[in-house]
């Protein structure tokens, strides 16, 4: 289908979502919300997770229908049923998690579900011409004949945002935008939607990336548990304002670190290879090693082996060459139980599949670890009910994890009240090495900063950590040294102090440290 057998959608001038209410068994999502975005503007739209945006925003493009309120359009009532009445109405919207058919090409994703221009015959030729048209004014570098499986992060971004554009979008959400980008990506972006505001399109942008809240936003809107707390110009707004509006009360995003006081080395990794999921080369020769006192910050784009080597490390995945040292015993081919039980502490990637079981309380998964050690049992198989219904008490009170009570279900609890259990868990066993993988993905602000400060204090008493984060935020604010991945390798391990973001970014692209000074 070309672009001129779309019936252009009206411009949007000014979307209105007039006391907007979602419910959902025992939830109230949404609650009387307010929120309007502008022809020319970048809205931001700001909260924890559960505050309510990414119900609010489904509800814009179709896919969950308010209980009470209404959207306007320029002013008129409008019915959005569906994305494809959602999509008439010109609005598009860019998920987190790209939407794409990697077998296919550029021109056949933005094709797909949409009629040709021939009837029963392919038009993806025409496609590929407006494509080609929509790249060059807004300069969305992509071949439509590339499969896009061939393409990089950054690139797929382009091809979701072309989709978009090609359909006449007037409106465009965009749901955590640059979570996967390099920081020349997000610039790339950025002047992207700098562009798309300026020929009238407007933008709503979800991110909790504060400092890119402000420098891309023109207004900011910030929810709290289901309701519009304020929406405030950017200009004047704060990273720490911003985070106390979202939060309710004041946070602390720059921490205070002790000076290194770095010890032997804890974990060693000597030219360490294994497979991905996918059976090709998940890690290719990677040598790291962390010491007691520090914590090293593997930084990288999503999918270039960090899952893989936390695995590694735990025992979860094999070796296939190299070796790995904890407190100088080698670990590879042993068990997780025996690696843990040789000194090491792991928070996994994906803490309700690998780290926790959401059908056991809360005290069963506290001593998931150790449930058939001391202190938890006595002559090998009778539990110890009251040692470990006080062990789960202390760390629910140190841990500040918010439960009714140890027998609650784990299902029930908030995503970082889970990542606190799980914290509190391995920290508990005073590991000698801590591999702490995406800590606070998915969890709300309070909680990041309640995780980080409890990292930095297991620095302190001496426990080798390796941080495997996305957030370059997170490795900068805590790390003392970076290792940067790229295509399973190690491109260069540097002094935290020593390099700036933007390097760091060179190297998740690829580029060696002497390449990019």
């Amino acid at each position: 289908m070309n672009a001129t057998q779309f019936a252009a959608p009206p411009r949007i001038e000014h979307l209105h979502m007039q006391g907007i209410v979602k419910r959902f068994p025992g939830v109230l999502a949404v609650d009387n919300v307010d929120f309007e975005v502008k022809a020319g503007e970048i809205h931001a739209l700001l909260g924890e997770n559960g505050a309510g945006k990414s119900t609010l925003m489904k509800i814009l493009y179709g896919l969950y229908q308010q209980d009470e309120g209404q959207v306007l359009i320029n002013g008129q009532p409008t019915e959005i049923r569906s994305p494809s009445d959602s999509i008439r109405q010109g609005i598009g919207m860019i998920h987190q998690h790209f939407m794409l058919v990697p077998s296919l090409t550029v021109a056949a994703n933005v094709a797909l579900g949409m009629k040709s221009s021939r009837g029963w015959r392919l038009d993806l030729d025409v496609v590929s011409r407006r494509l080609e048209e929509l790249s060059l004014q807004y300069n969305l570098k992509v071949n439509p004949n590339t499969p896009v499986w061939q393409l990089a992060v950054g690139e797929q971004q382009r091809v979701e945002i072309l989709r978009a554009l090609y359909k006449n979008a007037a409106l465009l959400i965009l749901d955590e935008p640059t979570a996967v980008l390099t920081p020349q990506e997000v610039d790339d972006l950025f002047r992207v939607l700098n562009k798309m505001t300026k020929d009238g399109h407007a933008l709503i942008f979800i991110s909790h990336k504060l400092h890119e809240v402000l420098a891309i936003s023109d207004r900011v809107t910030v929810l709290r548990d289901g309701r519009r707390v304020d929406t405030i110009p950017t200009e004047g707004a704060t990273k720490l304002s911003l985070a106390e509006m979202m939060v309710g009360r004041p946070v602390v995003l720059e921490y205070k670190k002790q000076p290194l006081q770095a010890t032997s080395e804890r974990l060693v990794l000597q030219d360490v290879s294994a497979l991905s999921d996918r059976g090709d080369a998940g890690l290719n020769g990677v040598s790291l090693s962390v010491r007691g006192g520090e914590i090293v910050g593997l930084a990288g784009v999503s999918g270039n082996g960090q899952r893989e080597l936390a695995e590694v490390i735990a025992g979860l995945r094999p070796a296939t060459s190299g070796g790995i040292q904890i407190g100088g015993i080698e670990t590879r081919g042993k068990s997780p139980s025996v690696i843990n039980q040789l000194g090491l502490g792991y928070i996994p990637e994906e803490r309700m599949i690998d780290g926790a079981v959401k059908e056991f309380t809360v005290s069963e998964n506290f001593i998931l670890q150790d449930h058939g050690r001391q202190p938890y049992v006595r002559g090998g198989i009778f539990m110890k009910f009251r040692t470990i219904e006080n062990a789960c008490r202390e760390a629910i009170k140190q841990y500040e994890i918010k439960t009714p009570g140890t027998d609650t279900p784990l299902k029930s609890l908030s995503g970082g009240n889970i990542q606190k259990l799980i914290l509190a868990r391995e920290l508990s066993r005073n590991p000698k090495v801590l591999v702490a993988a995406q800590p606070t993905r998915g969890v709300d602000i309070g909680a990041s900063e309640y995780i980080h400060q409890r990292l930095l204090a297991e620095r302190d008493q001496g426990t080798a950590i390796l941080l495997i984060s996305e957030d370059l935020d997170e490795i900068m604010a805590l790390a003392d040294r970076v290792a940067v991945m790229y295509e399973g390798r190690i491109v260069g391990v540097v002094e935290r102090n020593a390099v700036t973001v933007r390097q760091i970014g060179a190297m998740m692209a690829g580029s060696s440290l002497e390449m990019v000074e």
